[in-house]
Parts: structure tokens; sequence; C-alpha cells
């Protein structure tokens, strides 16, 4: 069986304030042309449909027509919620939507409930794993700790169980939206960290044939048959670097894996430049990056006047502007944006205490404190599933 792995689609978001919607457009007839041309048997979408709970208008307008094109190829599609999304607003119509062969797994309850698809050499269950929002999914899932691990694990556990009463020879594929150890990061990616920890072990997906991840992306493999899509446009420019594909799958009849990269609609290059800004306005070898979108830092230990004004006359489609004079690290002016750079809110506000009273949190503060940004991480998170 062939399979089109994609996620992180993120429509209705925009670029530095560029608005995204014709590049994501692009994308989607895209993806049905690679559907129909590679002779794809299903599509899967590990979540973040959606750039946000409640997308506007426009965009939802482009999911729907991408529905529509993907219902009228006849090939099925299995579609997660991710952590950008609202679970219960994407999923509303799944049981209809469902007759059209476009099946939308947005309820954890169903984590063992699998969309059962066959070819010559037999069926394929697709289990889909919502994003799972510890601390609203704890009871659903009876653990005692909420954590990404501890839920991962438990619908894990649902769909081994689930696996294990169906035919000898059944070959499986799990959707999931999570950060798997050793998957690489931007900076465009929502932190999901709970109680100081964000990743779970590739581990949790053992006994299935094909882990297809969405929510870091970058397209990235994490072994052979666990695997993250990345995100088909660039959102920030630390994926500067980042080729955007999509992940073609052939799962053998003995439920081998071979996987082949596809590539994505590049709209616009992206380039980092850095230097003072006569430097970048008078170097040759950056001819290159003049039709990009352009993030500029700034080395000049003076703000020069009108840096944008002059950046754009060369460069016209620069989007983000940064300030970084070369100082020493000890140097009282270094920004406190750049001092800060890397950091957790936990491990800022550790630094406060420390910094207000002469010594950091001892164990059972600083735990407190990891509590209280959990807390509101989760709250904001209930209320954002409530809109």
């Amino acid at each position: 069986m062939r399979l089109l792995h994609t996620s992180d689609w993120h429509l209705g978001r925009a670029f530095h304030r560029v608005n995204m919607l014709g590049a994501q457009a692009e994308f989607i007839g895209h993806l049905v042309t690679t559907v129909r041309e590679r002779e794809v048997d299903a599509v899967v979408v590990s979540g973040d449909v959606y750039d946000r709970a409640v997308p506007p208008l426009a965009a939802v307008e482009l999911f729907d027509d991408a529905l529509h094109r993907l219902a009228d190829l006849g090939v099925p599609t299995v579609m997660i919620s991710g952590n950008h999304d609202s679970a219960r607003r994407l999923g509303v119509g799944a049981g209809l939507i469902g007759r059209a062969g476009i099946h939308l797994r947005t309820e954890p309850s169903a984590a063992g409930t699998p969309v059962v698809l066959a070819d010559s050499h037999g069926e394929v269950a697709f289990y889909g794993l919502p994003y799972l929002e510890p601390a609203l999914v704890k009871d659903e899932f009876a653990v005692d700790r909420p954590g990404h691990e501890a839920v991962l694990t438990a619908a894990m556990d649902r769909v081994r169980a689930d696996l294990a009463t169906r035919a000898p020879g059944t070959r499986s594929v799990v959707l999931a939206h999570a950060f798997v150890t050793g998957g690489r990061t931007s900076d465009s990616e929502r932190d999901i960290t709970v109680g100081g920890v964000a990743a779970v072990p590739a581990g949790v997906f053992d006994g299935v044939d094909y882990v297809a991840l969405g929510h870091l992306h970058g397209c990235q493999t994490i072994t052979e048959r666990v695997r993250y899509s990345g995100s088909p446009l660039a959102y920030s420019f630390s994926e500067t670097d980042h080729r955007k594909s999509m992940w073609l799958v052939d799962l053998g009849a003995d439920g081998s894996v071979s996987a082949e990269r596809v590539d994505c609609p590049v709209p616009r290059p992206l380039a980092r430049i850095r230097g003072t800004l006569d430097g970048l306005l008078g170097d040759p070898a950056l001819t290159r990056h003049e039709e990009a979108w352009v993030e500029a830092t700034l080395t000049d230990p003076v703000r020069p006047a009108d840096p944008m004004a002059r950046l754009t006359e060369r460069f016209p489609h620069t989007l983000s502007l940064v300030f970084a004079p070369e100082r020493a690290p000890d140097d009282p002016d270094v920004s406190y944006a750049r001092r800060l750079a890397g950091r957790s809110d936990h491990q800022i506000a550790q630094d406060f205490v420390a910094h207000v009273r002469g010594a950091g949190p001892d164990a059972r503060e600083a735990a407190v404190l990891r509590e209280a940004f959990d807390a509101v991480r989760a709250d904001a998170a209930v209320r954002e599933v409530a809109r």
C-alpha cells in the first residue's frame, strides 16, 4: 500500500505578516497532483491542519476545497487534530465526511478504533492519535501523573490491544502529533512541555509498522518506521535550511517500509544575512538573496539611520530586522532579549528568584514553579478547546 504522509499545514497562518493562503492553496494542488500521478492508495495528515482553534473563513474554505478534491480522487484520507487545532471543531461532521472517504480522528477515546483499508495483500489498520494534552485526557487514559509519555503509552496500549485481535498479518499505521526524542525543533512550533518534559521516546510506538508523526516542522527520520513529514511551508526563519517535503511510503505485504521524499513548492526562498548595514548593502556574494524573504541581523555598534528603508532598496522582500551589536557577553548593554534567548519560562523564573534574593530556588520551590507554569499552559489549552 502506498501512503502519502503529510502534516502541519497550519492553514490560515501568515509568515511575518505575509499572507500565505495562496502558497497554501498551491501546496494543496501539489498534494492532489502527487496523489493522482504517483498512484497513492491513502493520504495521512498528522495534525495541525489549521493554525489556530478558530481559523479565519478563508482557511476553512481552503480546507473544504482540499476535502472535496481528495474525495473526488476516491483515495481514502486519514486525518488527526494537532495542538493548534480545536479537536471538537475539526471533528464536526466527521461521521458524514467519513462516508466520502475522509476519516477525521479527533477523539482521544477512539485511539484504539482504526480505519481499516485493504489492498491485494490484506488489511491495513490506521490508528489516529490526535494531540493528547495530558491535563485534558488523564482521566480518559487513567494515568496517575499526567505527562506526554504516560498518555501516549496508554493510547498505544489500546492500539496494540486492538491489533492483537485482528487477523495475523494485518499491517498497522499510527498517526500521532507529538514531540519524539531525537527530533529537531524550529522556532515556529508551539511549546508542549509538561513537567519540564516535552519529548517522548520513540519506543512508545513499538509494535506497529509505520508511525506518521506531526508537530515538528522539519522533515526527519527518527527510525526507519517513525518519521516526521514536517510542514509543507516554512513558518519561521529558523526553517531557512529546511527542505520542505512529504513522505511517499510504500508499505510492503510483510510490513516492510520504504520511503521517498516528495518536494513541496517553495513560494520564495528564505535567507538569513548578518553584518553591518554598509557591509550587507555592498557585499556582492549576497546577490543571490535579493529576491528571497530576508531576515537581516545588523551588527553595527550604533543603530544606523533608516535601516529598513535602506535594506529594502537592495532586498525588497526583507521581513525581519534584528539588531545585535557585536559586544562582549558581559557588556551591560547586551540586550535583555539576547540574554534570554534559548531559555524556557521556567528557567527565566528561576533566574529571577536568584536575582531577587541572591540564591536560586531549592528543589521544592522549583517544582512549585514548574507546576504553576504547567497549570497556566493547561488552563490556556482548556479555554482554547472551549472556544
